[in-house]
Protein backbone atom coordinates (compact mmCIF):
# COMPACT_ATOMS: atom_id res chain seq x y z
CA UNK A 1 0.00 0.00 0.00
CA UNK A 2 2.61 2.30 1.15
CA UNK A 3 4.51 1.76 -2.15
CA UNK A 4 1.21 2.39 -4.29
CA UNK A 5 1.03 5.80 -2.53
CA UNK A 6 4.39 6.82 -3.35
CA UNK A 7 3.96 6.21 -6.88
CA UNK A 8 0.88 8.37 -6.62
CA UNK A 9 2.86 11.15 -5.23
CA UNK A 10 5.51 11.61 -7.43
CA UNK A 11 3.08 11.24 -10.36
CA UNK A 12 1.08 14.06 -8.67
CA UNK A 13 3.90 16.40 -8.39
CA UNK A 14 4.56 19.68 -10.72
CA UNK A 15 8.06 19.46 -9.63
CA UNK A 16 10.56 20.57 -12.72
CA UNK A 17 13.84 18.72 -12.46
CA UNK A 18 16.90 20.25 -13.27
CA UNK A 19 18.42 20.67 -16.62
CA UNK A 20 20.51 17.89 -16.70
CA UNK A 21 23.04 17.10 -19.71
CA UNK A 22 23.05 13.98 -19.23
CA UNK A 23 20.53 11.09 -18.30
CA UNK A 24 21.00 11.25 -14.67
CA UNK A 25 23.91 12.29 -12.06
CA UNK A 26 23.98 9.06 -9.38
CA UNK A 27 25.17 11.36 -6.73
CA UNK A 28 29.47 9.67 -5.83
CA UNK A 29 28.56 10.13 -2.09
CA UNK A 30 31.93 9.38 -0.76
CA UNK A 31 33.27 12.07 -2.72
CA UNK A 32 31.04 14.88 -0.28
CA UNK A 33 28.28 17.62 -1.48
CA UNK A 34 28.97 20.85 -3.10
CA UNK A 35 26.74 24.07 -3.91
CA UNK A 36 25.78 22.24 -6.96
CA UNK A 37 25.04 18.83 -5.36
CA UNK A 38 27.13 15.37 -5.62
CA UNK A 39 29.60 14.70 -8.15
CA UNK A 40 28.33 12.21 -10.46
CA UNK A 41 29.36 8.45 -10.30
CA UNK A 42 31.08 7.11 -12.97
CA UNK A 43 28.43 5.89 -15.46
CA UNK A 44 30.17 2.51 -15.37
CA UNK A 45 29.98 1.66 -11.97
CA UNK A 46 25.98 2.49 -12.15
CA UNK A 47 23.89 0.05 -11.22
CA UNK A 48 19.94 -0.55 -11.04
CA UNK A 49 20.08 -0.62 -7.37
CA UNK A 50 21.21 3.15 -7.40
CA UNK A 51 17.69 4.03 -8.99
CA UNK A 52 16.04 1.49 -6.16
CA UNK A 53 14.90 2.32 -2.32
CA UNK A 54 12.99 -0.12 0.21
CA UNK A 55 13.80 2.67 3.06
CA UNK A 56 9.80 4.17 2.75
CA UNK A 57 8.33 0.62 2.91
CA UNK A 58 8.37 0.52 6.81
CA UNK A 59 8.54 2.76 9.67
CA UNK A 60 10.99 4.75 10.51
CA UNK A 61 13.18 5.43 13.69
CA UNK A 62 11.24 7.09 16.59
CA UNK A 63 12.16 10.41 17.49
CA UNK A 64 11.70 11.85 20.80
CA UNK A 65 10.26 13.39 22.74
CA UNK A 66 7.87 13.77 19.19
CA UNK A 67 6.65 10.14 19.30
CA UNK A 68 6.86 9.97 15.25
CA UNK A 69 8.63 7.95 13.21
CA UNK A 70 10.70 9.16 10.61
CA UNK A 71 12.18 7.62 7.23
CA UNK A 72 13.40 10.09 4.43
CA UNK A 73 14.43 8.80 0.64
CA UNK A 74 16.85 12.23 0.72
CA UNK A 75 19.78 11.98 -1.53
CA UNK A 76 22.55 10.80 0.96
CA UNK A 77 19.76 7.53 1.55
CA UNK A 78 18.60 7.49 -2.25
CA UNK A 79 21.97 8.70 -4.43
CA UNK A 80 19.85 8.19 -7.66
CA UNK A 81 17.75 11.13 -7.58
CA UNK A 82 20.86 13.59 -7.04
CA UNK A 83 20.07 16.45 -9.67
CA UNK A 84 16.73 15.67 -10.34
CA UNK A 85 15.19 18.12 -7.53
CA UNK A 86 12.51 14.96 -5.85
CA UNK A 87 12.75 13.12 -3.12
CA UNK A 88 10.78 11.24 -0.18
CA UNK A 89 9.81 11.12 3.50
CA UNK A 90 7.37 8.92 5.20
CA UNK A 91 6.21 10.18 9.02
CA UNK A 92 4.35 7.75 11.24
CA UNK A 93 2.27 9.55 13.93
CA UNK A 94 1.59 7.54 16.62
CA UNK A 95 -1.40 8.89 18.83
CA UNK A 96 -0.80 12.37 19.87
CA UNK A 97 2.22 12.43 17.46
CA UNK A 98 3.76 15.27 16.44
CA UNK A 99 5.95 17.04 13.80
CA UNK A 100 7.10 20.16 15.65
CA UNK A 101 7.62 23.26 13.82
CA UNK A 102 10.23 22.84 10.75
CA UNK A 103 10.95 24.05 8.02
CA UNK A 104 12.87 22.99 4.57
CA UNK A 105 15.06 25.59 3.25
CA UNK A 106 16.09 23.84 -0.02
CA UNK A 107 12.61 23.12 -1.08
CA UNK A 108 9.09 22.89 -0.96
CA UNK A 109 7.23 19.60 0.61
CA UNK A 110 3.73 18.06 -0.88
CA UNK A 111 2.20 16.03 1.94
CA UNK A 112 0.06 12.84 1.19
CA UNK A 113 -2.21 11.59 4.18
CA UNK A 114 -1.64 7.37 3.70
CA UNK A 115 -3.80 6.91 7.06
CA UNK A 116 -5.21 8.68 9.70
CA UNK A 117 -6.28 11.73 10.50
CA UNK A 118 -3.75 14.73 10.77
CA UNK A 119 -3.87 18.79 11.52
CA UNK A 120 -1.34 20.39 9.24
CA UNK A 121 -0.24 24.25 8.98
CA UNK A 122 2.44 26.64 8.27
CA UNK A 123 3.38 30.31 8.95
CA UNK A 124 3.82 32.70 6.59
CA UNK A 125 6.52 34.75 6.61
CA UNK A 126 5.36 38.31 5.67
CA UNK A 127 1.95 38.70 8.04
CA UNK A 128 2.61 35.61 10.37
CA UNK A 129 -0.44 33.99 9.46
CA UNK A 130 -1.18 30.94 10.15
CA UNK A 131 -2.58 28.34 7.65
CA UNK A 132 -4.23 24.95 8.94
CA UNK A 133 -6.34 22.06 7.69
CA UNK A 134 -7.77 18.77 8.74
CA UNK A 135 -6.33 16.27 6.46
CA UNK A 136 -7.75 12.70 6.24
CA UNK A 137 -6.86 10.17 3.89
CA UNK A 138 -6.12 10.92 0.42
CA UNK A 139 -5.56 14.64 1.14
CA UNK A 140 -2.86 16.60 -0.17
CA UNK A 141 -1.43 19.74 1.64
CA UNK A 142 1.72 21.91 0.54
CA UNK A 143 4.21 23.91 2.51
CA UNK A 144 6.38 26.40 0.53
CA UNK A 145 10.06 26.87 0.39
CA UNK A 146 11.72 28.13 3.54
CA UNK A 147 8.24 28.40 5.68
CA UNK A 148 8.10 27.27 9.21
CA UNK A 149 5.59 24.28 9.42
CA UNK A 150 4.04 21.47 11.48
CA UNK A 151 1.93 18.14 11.55
CA UNK A 152 0.16 16.41 14.09
CA UNK A 153 -2.00 13.50 14.74
CA UNK A 154 -5.32 14.16 15.49
CA UNK A 155 -6.81 10.33 16.13
CA UNK A 156 -6.54 7.65 18.74
CA UNK A 157 -4.80 5.09 15.88
CA UNK A 158 -1.59 5.66 14.26
CA UNK A 159 -1.30 8.08 10.94
CA UNK A 160 1.33 7.80 8.32
CA UNK A 161 1.88 10.00 5.98
CA UNK A 162 4.02 10.51 2.73
CA UNK A 163 6.16 13.67 1.93
CA UNK A 164 7.67 14.78 -1.57
CA UNK A 165 9.86 17.51 -2.24
CA UNK A 166 11.49 19.80 -4.62
CA UNK A 167 15.07 18.61 -4.23
CA UNK A 168 17.07 15.77 -3.70
CA UNK A 169 18.04 17.24 -0.67
CA UNK A 170 15.63 20.06 1.30
CA UNK A 171 17.54 20.20 4.09
CA UNK A 172 15.68 19.89 7.63
CA UNK A 173 15.74 22.65 10.47
CA UNK A 174 13.20 21.87 13.32
CA UNK A 175 13.20 25.09 16.19
CA UNK A 176 12.95 23.00 19.03
CA UNK A 177 16.43 21.41 18.17
CA UNK A 178 18.03 24.18 16.29
CA UNK A 179 17.20 26.57 19.81
CA UNK A 180 17.50 23.80 22.72
CA UNK A 181 20.25 21.38 21.09
CA UNK A 182 23.15 23.77 20.57
CA UNK A 183 25.79 25.29 22.99
CA UNK A 184 24.69 28.59 22.81
CA UNK A 185 24.42 29.49 26.53
CA UNK A 186 21.39 29.72 28.44
CA UNK A 187 21.18 33.28 29.14
CA UNK A 188 21.87 33.92 25.48
CA UNK A 189 18.98 31.91 24.48
CA UNK A 190 16.58 33.89 27.31
CA UNK A 191 17.78 37.65 26.13
CA UNK A 192 16.83 36.40 21.97
CA UNK A 193 13.84 34.32 22.11
CA UNK A 194 12.39 36.01 25.83
CA UNK A 195 12.01 32.65 27.29
CA UNK A 196 12.47 32.11 30.85
CA UNK A 197 16.23 31.30 31.76
CA UNK A 198 15.36 28.39 34.07
CA UNK A 199 12.96 27.18 31.20
CA UNK A 200 15.75 27.18 28.52
CA UNK A 201 17.72 25.15 30.85
CA UNK A 202 15.14 22.25 31.12
CA UNK A 203 14.79 22.40 27.36
CA UNK A 204 18.21 22.14 26.95
CA UNK A 205 18.63 18.97 29.67
CA UNK A 206 15.31 17.48 27.72
CA UNK A 207 17.22 17.69 23.63
CA UNK A 208 20.92 17.61 24.88
CA UNK A 209 21.89 21.24 24.76
CA UNK A 210 24.72 22.57 26.37
CA UNK A 211 25.19 26.18 28.09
Amino acid sequence: MAAKAVLLLLALLPFSSLALSQDFCVADLPRGDTPAGYPCKPQTDVTADDFYYRGLGTTGPTINPFNIGLSSAFVTRFPGVNGLGISAARVDFAPGGVVPLHSHPGGTELLFVIEGTVSAGFITSLTNKVLTKTLYKGDLMVFPQGLLHFQYNLGNDTAVALSSYSSANPGLMILDFALFANDLPSDVVNKVTVLDELEVRKLKALFGGSG
